[in-house]
């Protein structure tokens, strides 16, 4: 796989001729943007959280670590879910 990767980089990156002979490349995208816009949300409630409710997110329900914190931490886990959703989701037809 890693070898691929850097075969491909090496290549000039996905923009030779056969960018055009890959089937399944749109419904990657769709089903990337779809990841992408979930971490959207995921971060502008973290956001709002800060903005909006600094006493919330100052609590400390957690034994000494802050909501601010602990949401933080859950938005690194959840990027890394994403990521993996994204690597295993079906974009082939079949």
């Amino acid at each position: 796989m890693l070898v691929r990767v850097l075969n491909t980089l090496w290549d000039g990156g996905m923009m030779h001729d056969d960018f055009r002979e890959q089937p399944n490349l749109p419904r990657a995208s769709r089903v990337g943007l779809l990841l992408f816009g979930i971490y959207v949300a995921l971060y502008a409630g973290f956001i709002m959280l800060v903005l909006v409710r600094p006493d919330l997110a100052a609590a400390r329900p957690f034994g000494g670590v802050n909501v601010a914190i602990a949401s933080g931490l859950g938005l690194i886990v959840a990027a890394i879910v994403l990521a993996t959703g994204f690597l295993f989701a079906p974009t082939h037809r079949g």
